[in-house]
């Protein structure tokens, strides 16, 4: 952690960072466009657990007009809240992957104004070798669960690179409705941005769906019933 930053870190061992610099976030986005006039660059924020601080989310997202909202669940409220990755080995494997997928669904039940739910498969990054080979099918129903409320609030699912998504789930996604697919690398570094993105494009297209006009649009499900 850098110096800075170790700052932010709490005697209870709580990361309190200063809130998002929005403003100046879309003032860099400003200059890089005009810099490369060429290139359509669009703005992002992805929220973690916004539903827990849905008031200061809406005050965040006051200041500025952002492309892209992202909603996503890292943590659990389990005498934390703890990352998920930190309670890997404290917790039955099958019983952290549905309390996962139960805060995910409150994520998405809330009235946060996001408009992309990104990572669903987020707790499978850190499944443990010992508990065998991930299988989505034993979460089927927790899944189809969160897909069909996902669906009925017009939101759209990531298609995430980083483990990859299975894709049992964008079937599952595409038989409950789902409208809309986004790609994303979850990239740290420049050099793995979009990995993965031909392997996911064409298992979207396997299971119906269809990209735009533009390379920047979402993936929309096509009339054909996905395989």
């Amino acid at each position: 952690m850098d110096p800075s930053e170790a700052a932010w870190v709490m005697p209870d061992g709580r990361l309190h960072p200063p809130p998002l610099a929005v403003d100046a976030y879309l003032e860099c986005v400003q200059r890089c466009r005009e810099r490369f006039p060429n290139l359509r660059i669009l703005s992002g924020i992805e929220l973690g657990e916004p539903h827990w601080h849905e008031g200061r989310v809406n005050s965040l997202l006051s200041i500025g007009s952002v492309d892209r909202v992202l909603g996503s669940v890292h943590s659990l409220a389990a005498d934390g809240p703890w990352m998920v990755d930190h309670l890997v080995g404290r917790v039955d494997p099958g019983e952290l992957m549905r309390a996962y997928l139960a805060e995910v669904f409150k994520l998405v039940e809330s009235s946060v104004n996001f408009i992309v739910l990104a990572h669903i498969d987020y707790r499978v990054r850190y499944w443990p070798v010992g508990a065998g080979g991930f299988d989505p099918g034993v979460f089927e129903e927790e899944y189809r669960n969160v897909l069909a409320a996902l669906a009925r609030t017009g939101r759209a699912l990531e298609l995430n690179t980083s483990v990859p998504l299975p894709g049992v789930i964008v079937r599952w996604w595409y038989e409950a409705g789902g409208e809309a697919l986004t790609f994303g690398s979850d990239a740290h570094e420049p050099s793995t941005v979009a990995t993965g993105f031909s392997h996911a494009a064409a298992v979207a297209e396997a299971c119906g769906f269809r990209p735009g006009r533009y390379a920047h649009d979402f993936w929309r499900r096509a009339g054909s019933s996905c395989a």
